[in-house]
């Protein structure tokens, strides 16, 4: 850090060629959800954000997907995934959101890591989001 100025964090590259490593994403899926913990927030929706990242292995060695849907991660599913974990019912954090989409995410042994950020939309006035980020590693690899 350098005197008076704070260094931000900047996120890894998550795609890596000597790594074989892909970068699949779900960017700003804006989903209607019952989340929060005040008596409000139980009782009407509200809207939420989600943003997915995740380091998949490539699987063949060359790389190759022969244009086959089942050798990828597909980022259909993990929307539709996310979709459907936010419509069983009421959740009090977003951490609790976040962690449990990260664990959906994970259920594929290609993903290595999943990054979710949760955003609830209408919080407060003078802002346009607020939230939270996490990162989780896939115990399997």
């Amino acid at each position: 850090m350098t005197a008076g100025k704070m260094e931000l964090v900047q996120p890894r590259n998550i795609a890596d060629a000597r790594a074989a490593i892909r970068h699949v994403f779900v960017r700003d899926l804006e989903l209607s959800c019952l989340i929060g913990i005040y008596q409000h927030e139980k009782e009407a929706a509200q809207r939420v954000r989600i943003n997915l990242d995740l380091a998949v292995r490539e699987g063949e060695p060359n790389g190759q997907l022969y244009d086959d849907l089942a050798n990828v991660v597909c980022y259909e599913k993990l929307s539709n995934g996310v979709r459907d974990l936010v419509g069983q019912g009421h959740t009090n954090l977003v951490e609790t959101l976040a962690e449990d989409i990260a664990a959906m995410c994970l259920t594929d042994i290609r993903v290595r890591s999943a990054r979710v950020r949760v955003e609830k939309l209408d919080v407060f006035e003078d802002t346009a989001s607020v939230g939270v980020e996490i990162e989780r590693f896939n115990p399997e690899i």
